[in-house]
């Protein structure tokens, strides 16, 4: 049965279709601009602008960022470290949060405290360094995974989904001589894959779009993560006017500099882009927590 709508309900679904169309521009326009841009000659592009004919496409920006070496040792690196820093962090989280469920638990509200005062002070960059450095973390992989991986509204997050979880369940298996290790491995975990899949996605993008910490903290090249890579790659290939006499050497930098940005960013979201559609499922489960009672 058709369900008919009032004059201010039309108006008011055309008016969330049109926001929701601007919406989808904002975010397939850019992505749009920045594949094709990747593909074309950087002279076309900053002559012309966009071009869809095939003549004035290259792969040559793509060549480029492939043949250096440090890019798959860094895409490497970029994925251990955001595999690594997405399983300490889900970890923690989960263990935290459901602790934090339990109404008994002894200082529950003095922890969730302590917690929380976390989020809204912290010691700054020089002591969180000096403390990185005498724990002997510094130059190692564990510098860049170690210092975020308690992430307070992840906890948050968890605590308020396991609060969800039915009682019934719980004491059930209670009475069935399950111990309170065993409700939390065995029934209350696989219940918990929408919580555990988006606080890994959250974790791996957070940490698969960092630089900062391992640009501090990792002096061996051979440690730095991809987009740090990326970004070496992007200065080196930079210099102002006054560095170089030569006109056309100066030209020439330019057009490798943009050829190579563009590709690099493709390279460094594509990783992203293919793992979405696997998480969309429990994402929009997920990010529900806590909305309905």
């Amino acid at each position: 049965m058709a369900v008919k709508h009032s004059r201010f309900d039309r108006l008011l679904l055309s008016l969330n279709a049109v926001v929701l169309a601007l919406a989808v521009l904002i975010v397939v326009v850019p992505l749009v601009y920045i594949v094709v841009a990747s593909f074309m000659d950087p002279t076309v592009l900053l002559n012309q602008g966009l071009s869809f004919r095939f003549s004035d496409w290259t792969l040559d920006g793509y060549k480029k960022i492939l043949e250096n070496p440090a890019m798959l040792r860094g895409f490497g690196n970029a994925v251990l470290y955001s595999a690594a820093f997405a399983v300490v962090t889900v970890a923690v989280s989960v263990f935290a949060g459901y602790a934090l469920s339990h109404a008994q638990l002894a200082g529950r509200r003095f922890f969730m405290t302590l917690f929380v005062i976390t989020m809204f002070f912290g010691g700054g960059l020089i002591p969180t360094y000096l403390l990185v450095k005498q724990l002997g973390m510094l130059n190692t992989v564990w510098a860049v995974i170690i210092p975020g991986a308690v992430n307070v509204w992840n906890i948050i997050l968890s605590r308020t989904f396991f609060k969800g979880v039915p009682n019934e369940l719980k004491e059930a298996a209670n009475v069935d001589g399950a111990s309170e290790a065993g409700i939390f491995f065995r029934i209350v975990l696989p219940l918990s894959k929408p919580i555990i899949f988006v606080l890994a996605l959250y974790a791996f993008v957070g940490q698969w779009n960092s630089y900062f910490d391992a640009m501090i903290y990792l002096e061996d090249a051979k440690l730095h993560p991809l987009q740090l890579v990326l970004r070496s790659i992007l200065i080196q290939n930079q210099a102002a006017p006054g560095m170089i006499s030569d006109q056309l050497a100066m030209n020439e930098l330019k057009r490798l500099s943009e050829m190579i940005k563009y590709s690099a960013i493709v390279i460094s979201s594509l990783p992203l882009l293919v793992m979405y559609p696997f998480f969309q499922k429990y994402f929009e489960k997920g990010v529900l927590v806590g909305s309905l009672k």
